[in-house]
């Protein structure tokens, strides 16, 4: 005789995967919806602005319209200066990043850990994080000349101290009360920092890349707009020096569209590193 606790017992595994099934596809809609939502505000907008350029109400000596930014970008693409421009712009967020951010991560560990190192080494760094990029860009241009060490040092110097300043914040906010439970379960000094201090820094760690990565992009600008002959800065600077309105365009929407899709990049890693938290709702 099956009693009446078995029937149930053998139900719930079947309804949790019908649950499952049924959250999975709710997920998927709703992500496909946020997707379609957030295409169609842009095009909206260049509609928009289409309509505008076309009536007259949006100079032409300001504004270039998106069918003319369209065929700039074509332009571009087929001559190949396009692609050749996206690269060495790309190559110099990575390779400036590489160094900022190591040099970030790493300082920011000590200090985070050093009340002593803290004290030491950050207020010269609060000093320089002050200091706007266009004022020691002059400075990197005498000392390393117009080459790529230049520019590739002005990223590093912005991509530096938003993982600095985020390691320290992570480390120092990790709750106090968690350390102590730790001690009470004798945790080793080594055991607390890779198994507890380590992981609750993480979500604060990620923020800083998120916005180092972005100030990286921030800072190519700098970099080449400054006696450069390549690279997305250097369309920019060449569309305002010969009055090519629809290049500056074409520059803006390649520097916001990469700094999207790295922004997007970082976002996945987070949901990838951080979906052990509760509190996650990424």
């Amino acid at each position: 005789m099956i009693r009446l606790s078995d029937r149930v017992e053998a139900a719930l595994p079947a309804q949790s995967a019908v649950a499952g099934k049924k959250g999975t596809r709710r997920r998927r809609r709703l992500t496909i919806n946020d997707i379609a939502v957030g295409a169609a505000i842009p095009i909206v907008f260049l509609v928009l602005w289409q309509m505008l350029y076309e009536t007259g109400r949006l100079d032409a000596n300001f504004f270039s319209s998106p069918t003319d930014i369209a065929s700039a970008i074509g332009e571009l693409a087929r001559s190949g200066e396009l692609f050749r421009d996206i690269g060495i712009s790309l190559w110099r967020v990575v390779c400036g990043f590489a160094i900022g951010g190591t040099l970030g991560l790493i300082f920011g560990l000590l200090s985070g850990f050093s009340r002593r190192t803290e004290m030491m080494i950050d207020p010269l760094f609060q000093l320089l994080r002050m200091t706007p990029s266009l004022a020691i860009a002059p400075l990197f241009i005498l000392w390393f000349g117009f080459g790529e060490t230049s520019k590739v040092l002005i990223i590093a110097v912005g991509a530096y101290f938003p993982i600095y300043v985020n390691t320290v914040l992570g480390i120092r906010n990790v709750d106090n009360k968690l350390v102590e439970v730790s001690q009470v379960l004798a945790y080793s000094r080594f055991s607390q920092i890779a198994k507890l201090i380590v992981p609750s820094s993480v979500p604060s760690i990620l923020l800083g890349v998120r916005l180092s990565l972005a100030v990286a992009w921030l800072s190519v600008v700098v970099a080449e707009m400054i006696n450069s002959k390549s690279g997305i800065g250097y369309l920019i600077y060449f569309g305002q020096y010969n009055s090519r309105i629809d290049y500056i365009f074409v520059g803006i929407i390649l520097f916001a569209t990469a700094g999207k899709l790295v922004d997007s990049f970082v976002r996945y890693l987070e949901r990838r590193l951080l979906g052990w938290r509760d509190n996650f709702k990424g």
